[in-house]
């Protein structure tokens, strides 16, 4: 019997294997062409006789009871209707409104108590009350001048008032001459001018040493003194109130000095504990003796261990000028002794006066201070209160303590980092533990994350490139200040604004730092003028305030403190961001969402915008329409 080989075997398998397939080819391909011809007669008609279907399937039995197949629809529900969202429609305010502050207006401010001048404080109006328009910049106004002109120089259209021109003639606050207004730099304490005033102070504390880089300037006038600080390296929050010198914090922006509406009456000013290295009045007419020394103990909260109390004006050196401030002696000399005592339950050591000038300063730890209190009753150490909350807080009477130490050497709360190495060092607040969740990795992470997206911000917005065009900055949500701090060669400075909901106080942090900033809650208006800044940066503002206020209402107060043709970035959920978008569209704003800078696939994205040019319109002609460029 032969013996059929391997390769022949699979040679067989192989050639049946195809007649199969040839065959079911074969046969789909008669099926398809039998089944396209059938349909191709048309529908299969049915009806009510048995004859006709039995004409098409003769098989089939007889069916009385067939009849015609309907497939129509018989149940309808009606198409949703189009979501139509409320139509924005946010039209520019009269022009009365053009200095419009929401929270420090002088009419609803009459309302409250005079009594240590409260109804200067903030008083925010209610929801019904709130404007839902655009104010409008002046007739006329023009991009202010650039830093560091603009220390002298501001545009007279720009801030139209000349009260303190006649006011403080004698005393150089400011002066105008043709179209603009000049800012000689001299103050009621400094008619010299604010440089050579420093320079007396710094012949008495090192002001060069990086030691001291935040200041507070308390009835700051037009913030010459925090201008003319600048150039030494120190970062100065200037406030003062809304009051009978007209515009003083705003010519103060105007110039590109940092600076908010504020006073000390009744509530703390909203800076956490340990912010300040050194704290300024020169004739601000604060009653630092008065009600328990209350003014004194909230400067003492925000001042830093070690930090410095600087003092001129009345009662300072009032053997030499009761005459000129039309005070007698007496009443000098008990203003003066009250002051001292005060600052000696405090703890403050002075350290000198000299002329005009005289300067304390806080104890680097209260070790000392606890065992005092034997001799000093009053005040009494704070027990209970957060002595960072400063938002609506009550001032009290009682001595905010500072963190333990356990040699009399050590610094309360931790040594700081001079300036300008201490904008990278890690804060003693992380370093210490103070911030849950936060940790000295995360902070480096964070200040490397923020340093590439402000290269990727240049990138898309090359006014914030370009060096100058900015001066005045504000983070509407700064976490540790990171934005700041990437920015922090460039000629311009930054409000690092914390809002009250974050659910980390990290204003602290960013003091420690070296940078400035507030607490601020969006629902409700800034202590600030209209057309404040240059930029202004939000991230995640809106999803944080999603369910709290109306994004319409804070993108107003955007609208409000930037100034015309400046410009927003806005970081947010894409959602969020599109409907964001719908609003500034009827805002005269022009912008565009990108990618987040990462990748195109991240759901958060980024809005860059610019407020378009425009005004009131020419209070000499009769028109009610805007000026628009």
């Amino acid at each position: 019997m032969a013996i059929l080989s391997p390769s022949y075997l699979t040679f067989k398998a192989k050639k049946l294997n195809l007649y199969k397939v040839t065959l079911t080819i074969i046969l789909c391909t008669i099926f398809y062409l039998a089944g396209f011809y059938q349909n191709s007669r048309g529908a299969i008609p049915i009806n009510n006789t048995s004859s006709s279907i039995n004409e098409v399937f003769p098989c089939a039995p007889p069916n009385h009871n067939i009849t015609t197949l309907d497939f129509e629809a018989r149940h309808f529900a009606p198409d949703p209707a189009p979501l139509v969202e409320r139509a924005h429609h946010l039209p520019p305010c009269d022009p009365k409104y053009s200095e419009h502050t929401p929270c420090e207006d002088a009419e609803r401010s009459l309302k409250f108590d005079r009594d240590r001048l409260i109804y200067r404080e903030r008083h925010c109006p209610e929801s019904h009350e709130i404007l839902k328009c655009r104010v409008p910049a002046p007739y006329g106004y023009k991009a202010p001048f650039r830093w560091p002109e603009s220390r002298e120089f501001a545009w007279y259209a720009n801030v139209p008032h000349k009260e303190l021109t006649v006011e403080k003639k004698n005393q150089n606050w400011v002066h105008v001459e043709g179209k603009r207004l000049r800012f000689p730099g001299g103050g009621t304490m400094f008619p010299r001018g604010a440089d050579a005033y420093i320079d007396d102070i710094g012949k008495l504390i090192d002001l060069g040493d990086g030691s001291i880089r935040t200041a507070i300037d308390t009835g700051c006038g037009v913030a010459s003194w925090g201008a003319y600080l600048l150039s030494r390296n120190i970062l100065t929050v200037s406030f003062a109130p809304r009051d009978t010198h007209v515009s003083q914090v705003q010519f103060a922006l105007e110039r590109g000095v940092p600076a908010l509406i504020g006073i000390i009456a009744s509530i703390r000013l909203p800076y956490p504990s340990r912010s300040f290295d050194m704290a300024h009045c020169s004739r601000c007419l604060i009653p630092w003796g008065q009600y328990d020394g209350q003014y004194l103990i909230e400067v003492d909260r925000i001042l830093r261990p070690g930090g410095y109390w600087v003092l001129s004006g009345p009662p300072i050196n009032w053997e030499t000028h009761w005459k000129g401030w039309n005070r007698t002696r007496e009443d000098l000399g008990a203003e003066q002794s009250q002051i001292e005592k005060v600052a000696k339950t405090l703890c403050w050591k002075k350290l000198v006066q000299r002329g005009d000038i005289a300067i304390w300063q806080k104890p680097t730890n209260h070790i000392h201070c606890k065992v005092n209190r034997k001799v000093f009753k009053r005040p009494l150490f704070c027990k209970s209160q957060n002595p960072d909350m400063a938002w609506y807080t009550k001032m009290e009477t009682c001595l905010t303590p500072l963190p333990e130490v356990s040699n009399i050497r050590d610094i309360a709360g931790g040594q700081l980092a001079k300036w300008p190495e201490r904008l990278n060092a890690i804060p003693p607040r992380i370093s210490r533990g103070s911030l849950e969740g936060i940790t000295a990795k995360i902070f480096i992470e964070d200040s490397e994350l923020w340093k590439r997206r402000v290269v990727y911000y240049k990138k898309i917005d090359y006014q914030l490139a370009q060096t100058g065009r900015y001066r005045n900055l504000l983070d509407m949500n700064a976490h540790l200040g990171g934005f700041a701090a990437a920015l922090v060669d460039d000629p311009l400075w930054v409000m690092n604004a914390v809002p009250v909901q974050a659910k980390t106080n990290t204003l602290g942090v960013i003091f420690e730092r070296g940078l400035i900033g507030t607490y601020q809650n969006w629902c409700e208006a800034m202590s600030t003028y209209p057309r404040t800044y240059d930029f202004i940066h939000a991230d995640s503002v809106f999803s944080l305030y999603k369910d709290r206020c109306d994004a319409e209402d804070i993108l107003l107060e955007m609208d409000r403190i930037l100034r015309p043709e400046g410009s927003v970035i806005i970081r947010d959920d894409v959602d969020v961001l599109l409907k964001v978008k719908s609003i500034i569209d009827v805002m005269q704003w022009d912008g565009r969402i990108v990618d987040h800078e990462s990748s195109p696939h991240e759901r958060e994205k980024i809005l860059f915008a610019t407020k378009m040019y425009w005004t009131a319109p020419n209070p000499h002609q009769n028109q009610g329409a805007e000026v628009v460029s």
